[in-house]
């Protein structure tokens, strides 16, 4: 009789390898391994080697980079959408993507379980769970780092040695390290100095896409963008894939010490944690859409769409990509983006994104409108009338706290 498939999220990584003989061990399955790319840039060779070495019976590799792109990252950058005002959601919104994808592999396989490896105290094991509980209920998910009762390993030194007695000798160490994660958007950073929100973080060490602004290069240099729709169409004048953009806006951002972030967030599960966030690329193409969006939107859209913003960022940074709500506010975002098309330029110096002009043919910027002179679309005295009823309200609170107070008095 053939043993019941599992699909593991494996990274090829200390952790994912020791859960592979875990599994086999403990449930009997037969383990299938998934290492989905989404523009992490690790080194992928000898991954299927390593995979079947360390007990798997298949690996699928799966580069997911334009999909993660164009139906992730893309909604995210329309909406504005930004966490706790300067977290730019990257594992966030990869997260989802992967999810979809382990739930197509297990269905291809006939899996009955997906196993992932994120600990018990942090986000992702909600959005990699709420994303597979969405596509696929039926799915058992197993999460070894919460079964403690059978899960025993608490460091690496313990999952070293338990690889190697079960002959899986692999040029693993034990130091620790940043903890990090690493896809096409950005690279997070936690642990180590950073645990005590006291202390500098090191960014000599630190940084990977970046440099720090003071060692950025001492000349702007300008960039010019293109949108259609909402979405970046080319790059100083070059057509490329959204994803395309964002790896040249990575090297661009990098080179000149943008979007270094050093936060304390509130995660989901209820405590507060510090990390060092690199989104180069991410943090101008947001600018960018930006700049271009206040040409563009009326008054009473953008407000409610900076709300709608705010509203998705927590909804996708609580995993629940896959939801009516979150489907419903991208919706709503899509029809405020119809004429969000033109041209934006900027320049990047030391950490800052400087704009440099912006024009559209759906610009609601009317200059004669805007200049001191009188044209015939606005009568300076037609604002005496505005002011009169606008501040209403005010006036007639203001008259009835006088009338109180005078009453008081006698």
């Amino acid at each position: 009789m053939s043993k019941e498939k599992v699909v593991l999220a494996y990274s090829g990584g200390l952790d994912t390898t020791a859960i592979i003989q875990w599994l086999k061990e403990n449930f009997g399955y037969d383990v299938i391994c998934c290492c989905i790319d989404c523009g992490q840039g690790e080194e992928l060779d000898g991954l299927d080697e390593r995979a079947k070495l360390s007990g798997a019976s298949k690996l699928y590799i799966e580069n997911i980079v334009d999909e993660f792109a164009d139906d992730f990252i893309m909604p995210c950058v329309k909406a504005g959408a930004v966490y706790e005002n300067q977290y730019l959601l990257g594992t966030s919104m990869a997260r989802p993507a992967i999810a979809k994808k382990l739930v197509e592999i297990a269905r291809k396989e006939g899996a009955v379980a997906i196993c992932h490896g994120a600990t018990g105290k942090g986000n992702d094991q909600i959005r990699f769970e709420l994303g597979i509980k969405a596509l696929a209920p039926d799915i058992k998910i197993i999460a070894p780092w919460r079964m403690t009762d059978i899960w025993t390993m608490q460091s690496r030194e313990d999952e070293i040695e338990y690889c190697k007695k079960h002959g899986i000798d692999l040029p693993f160490d034990t130091k620790h390290s940043y903890s990090r994660d690493r896809n096409l958007w950005h690279i997070s950073h936690e642990g180590l100095e950073l645990e005590d929100p006291s202390v500098e973080p090191n960014y000599d060490d630190l940084l990977v896409l970046s440099v720090s602004p003071e060692k950025a290069p001492d000349e702007p240099e300008y960039v010019t963008m293109t949108f259609e729709a909402g979405i970046p169409k080319t790059l100083n004048g070059k057509s490329m894939k959204v994803s395309e953009i964002i790896m040249e806006l990575n090297k661009l951002g990098g080179k000149h010490g943008i979007g270094i972030i050093d936060i304390v967030e509130n995660r989901v599960v209820g405590m507060k944690s510090r990390g060092v966030y690199e989104t180069p690329g991410g943090t101008i193409l947001m600018a960018a859409h930006q700049q271009l969006e206040e040409l563009i939107l009326d008054r009473a859209t953008y407000e409610v769409k900076k709300e709608m913003g705010n509203k998705l960022a927590q909804v996708v940074y609580e995993g629940k990509w896959f939801t009516p709500l979150c489907e419903a506010i991208r919706a709503f975002v899509d029809v405020t983006q119809q004429y969000v098309t033109g041209e934006v330029k900027f320049k990047l110096y030391k950490g800052n994104i400087i704009k440099a002009g912006e024009t559209s043919p759906y610009s609601l910027y009317s200059e004669s409108l805007a200049s001191f002179t009188t044209g015939d679309m606005y009568d300076h005295h037609d604002a005496d009338g505005f002011i009169t009823l606008f501040g209403l309200p005010l006036k007639v609170r203001a008259m009835k706290m006088q009338e109180l107070a005078k009453e008081n008095q006698k």
